[in-house]
């Protein structure tokens, strides 16, 4: 598999979970490049890059409810991993519907993660 077959996106505001995160999914092989925001990701084009996004729910100006909509809105196939710290009990439902592969609530379950991930990239 390629490099760029294995880039995970990491997007949260929260720099602790943020590098947590793109450790962890270094740790396991994959070249993971973190932002503190959708803006950034989108700004830089991460999308044409990467072949996972984990993205946080809860983010100043773009949300990943609105990251989410806007891949899917340009028929990108990358996958979405939603995450958040905020759940209500329809939150998983309301995101797979949606079109992301994956939620979690926070604290992430970190091999439960790779295991997703690794299922799809």
């Amino acid at each position: 598999m390629g490099e760029s077959a294995r880039t995970i996106a990491v997007i949260d505001d929260d720099l602790r979970v943020l590098e947590s995160l793109v450790n962890l999914l270094a740790s396991c092989g994959y070249k993971a490049e973190g932002y503190r925001s959708a803006e950034k990701f989108l700004s830089v084009d991460g999308l044409s890059k990467t072949s996972c996004i984990v993205t946080d729910v809860e983010m100043p100006v773009m949300s990943g409810l609105g990251l989410l909509h806007y891949v899917r809105s340009v028929n990108s196939p990358v996958p979405v991993v939603i995450i958040t710290g905020k759940p209500s009990d329809n939150s998983e439902a309301f995101y797979l519907e949606r079109g992301a592969i994956g939620f979690f609530r926070k604290p992430v379950d970190g091999d439960a993660l790779v295991d997703l991930i690794k299922s799809v990239c």
